[in-house]
C-alpha cells in the first residue's frame, strides 16, 4: 500500500494519479471535510479540458495504521515535524518515505527515521487546492528523484517508475542540487507574491523589480555556494542565468525573467500557492519553511541575507493582516537591491 500523507495539492494530484494507474493508495488528510468528500464521491482532479475522478480510500491521521512500507509526504514544509509526531513510530522497519515538499524537508525526515530511509524529491509540477474532494492540476513541470547520499539505487529507480504515473519521473545523483535550486527560485516566487497579480506581471513590472527578485536570487546562490551545493538548472530555473545577471549581464536577467514569465503564461495556475495561501485561503504560508531556512543557514555561513530578511518581513505583515497586497509592497526591496548594487 502507498500512504500518502497530505492530500492537499501535490499529494491530492499524486495520489489520485497513483490510484488510477492501479495502485492500493490511501490519502491521509486533517482537513476532516475533504478527507469525507474523497470517501463519498472520490477525489477530483480538474485539468485543462475536462476533469477525472479517482476511487480512493481517505482517513485522518488519528486512524492511520502501523508497518507503513511508502509514504509520500506532502505536507507544508512547516508542518513535516507534526507529520513526523504521526509517522516515525508508524513506519515500517525497512520503509520509505518519500518528500514531496517544498524546502529542504528531507533534513527533518532523515533526523526523525534515518537518512537511508528517506528520499529527496523535485516537484516543480502545479496544483491548487480547489474545495473539499477536489484538485486543480495547473500545468506540467520537472519531478526528479533522488537518494540523499547520490547513489543510484534498485529503489529509487522503482519509486521513480512509480512517481512516473504522475509526472516523467528521471532519477538524479544530486538531488540536494535540485532541492537547493527550488528552494532557492522559492524564494524568488515569494517576492512575486506581495502583490495581487500574475506572475509574469510581476517579473516583468520593471528593471528595478527584477534587480531585486535577481538579489534575492543571489543570496540564497551565496548560501548554496558556501554549502558545497552544485545547484541544477530545471524548467525555467537556471542558476547560470543568475549568476551572470549579478555580474552585470543585462540579457542574462531579461533571459531569466522571461523564462518564468513564459512558464506561468502557459500554465493555469498564474500565480502562485503562496499568493493563494495569502488571498484565498488566509493561512500562514511557508515563510519559516523555505525564507527561514535560506535565511538561517546562509547568515549561518556569514552571508548577508538583507532581502530575503526584509521579504519575510512583508510575507508575514501580510500573513497577520498590516499590510495588504500592493505594488508599493516590492519597493523596499528595490531599494535594497538599488543600495546593493552601488
Amino acid at each position: 500500500m502507498i500512504t500518502v500523507y497530505g492530500a492537499g495539492a501535490i499529494g491530492g494530484t499524486t495520489g489520485a494519479a497513483l490510484a488510477r494507474a492501479g495502485h492500493d493508495v490511501l490519502l491521509v488528510d486533517q482537513d476532516a471535510a475533504h478527507v469525507e468528500a474523497i470517501n463519498r464521491q472520490g477525489i477530483v482532479v480538474e485539468r485543462t479540458g475536462g476533469e477525472t475522478t479517482a476511487r480512493v480510500r481517505a482517513v485522518m491521521p488519528a486512524e492511520l495504521g502501523r508497518d507503513l512500507e511508502l509514504v509520500l509526504l506532502a505536507v507544508k514544509s512547516h508542518h513535516t515535524l507534526d507529520a513526523l509526531a504521526v509517522l516515525t513510530s508508524r513506519l515500517a522497519p525497512r520503509g520509505t518515505i518519500v518528500s514531496l515538499q517544498n524546502g529542504l524537508s528531507e533534513e527533518l525526515i532523515a533526523e526523525a527515521v534515518g537518512a537511508p530511509r528517506t528520499v529527496g524529491c523535485l516537484v516543480n509540477w502545479a496544483a491548487d487546492w480547489a474545495a473539499p474532494g477536489r484538485i486543480l492540476h495547473g500545468g506540467h513541470g520537472a519531478f526528479v528523484l533522488g537518494e540523499l547520499d547520490g547513489r543510484i539505487t534498485p529503489r529509487v529507480s522503482e519509486l521513480a517508475a512509480l512517481l512516473s504515473a504522475v509526472e516523467e519521473t528521471p532519477v538524479t545523483d544530486n538531488i540536494w542540487g535540485y532541492k537547493w535550486a527550488k528552494l532557492i527560485y522559492g524564494a524568488l516566487l515569494f517576492g512575486t507574491a506581495v502583490v495581487d497579480a500574475h506572475v509574469y506581471e510581476v517579473v516583468e513590472r520593471s528593471a528595478g523589480v527584477q534587480a531585486a527578485l535577481v538579489g534575492i536570487v543571489g543570496e540564497g546562490m551565496a548560501a548554496s555556494d558556501k554549502a558545497g551545493v552544485r545547484l541544477e538548472a530545471f524548467d525555467e530555473f537556471d542558476p547560470t542565468w543568475y549568476r551572470a545577471a549579478l555580474a552585470g549581464d543585462s540579457s542574462a536577467c531579461a533571459h531569466a525573467m522571461t523564462a518564468i514569465a513564459t512558464h506561468y503564461r502557459a500554465h493555469t495556475k498564474t500565480k502562485t500557492g503562496i499568493w493563494r495561501d495569502l488571498a484565498v485561503r488566509r493561512r500562514k504560508t511557508e515563510v519559516d519553511g523555505q525564507l527561514g531556512v535560506l535565511i538561517r543557514k546562509g547568515e549561518a555561513f556569514g552571508v548577508a541575507m538583507p532581502l530575503m530578511r526584509k521579504l519575510s518581513e512583508l510575507i508575514r505583515d501580510l500573513e497577520d493582516g498590516r499590510r495588504e497586497m500592493a505594488w508599493e509592497n516590492l519597493d523596499p526591496l528595490v531599494a535594497l537591491a538599488q543600495g546593493s548594487s552601488r
